[in-house]
């Protein structure tokens, strides 16, 4: 019963666990597909291109939103991000879920548009402010105005919940990663989402009718 692949978007205020959450997600079904965004902010110590980003100049990566080649992007903290558009639909049409880690804007796109009724999004709450900036902190990944620049824009992006179909609070990573896992097998049995269903449920009957 092939089905079309879903677009499992994970969204969340910096430092609130859906990086760590997705990576885990990965790891217990190796058939999810991760999207794999563009952006034109530097690489980080021990990040590879088209690895964890396509790295891209501002030039290189407006071109592609011209084209039309973007299923999504938007400027955050004076830096491009964006999603290509063609590895998206190719995963889907093959039955393959892939997994966004983006923010509240991406994913708004994404939901309107074309691909927008094969989306489950997912929101994630940190337990406090305090415990989120404690985690910005203690990453040791960025200076102290970053940090700083990060808790000013999380009451914003916190404010936006509401638009996600399932919201998860993050105070323990074991068991958000279970209430994860929990979602998406849901999501994959709904019967919308399993066009061989009805053939299936014919072939039930033709076996009770040759009993």
């Amino acid at each position: 019963m092939n089905r079309r692949g879903l677009l499992i978007i994970l969204s969340s205020p910096s430092g609130a666990g859906k990086s760590t959450l997705a990576k885990r997600l990965m790891a217990w079904d190796p058939t999810l597909k991760f999207s794999v965004s563009a952006t034109t902010r530097a690489p980080r110590p021990g990040e590879a291109d088209g690895v964890e980003y396509y790295f891209k100049t501002r030039a290189e990566f407006e071109a592609m939103v011209a084209a039309g080649e973007m299923l999504e992007h938007a400027e955050v903290f004076g830096n491009f991000y964006g999603t290509p558009q063609g590895p998206v639909e190719a995963a889907m049409h093959a039955g393959r879920d892939t997994l966004f880690d983006i923010d509240w804007q991406g994913g708004q796109q994404i939901r309107r548009s074309a691909l927008g009724k094969d989306v489950v999004s997912i929101f994630i709450l940190p337990p406090s402010i305090a415990d989120l900036e404690s985690r910005l902190t203690g990453r040791a990944q960025d200076s102290a105005e970053v940090i700083a620049g990060r808790m000013a824009k999380s009451r914003d992006e916190i404010s936006h919940w509401g638009e996600y179909d399932y919201v998860i609070i993050n105070r323990d990573l074991d068991t958000a990663e279970t209430e994860l896992k929990t979602i998406l097998q849901a999501e994959r049995a709904r019967a919308d989402r399993q066009p061989g269903l009805n053939e299936f449920v014919r072939g039930l009957n033709k076996e009770f009718d040759e009993r």
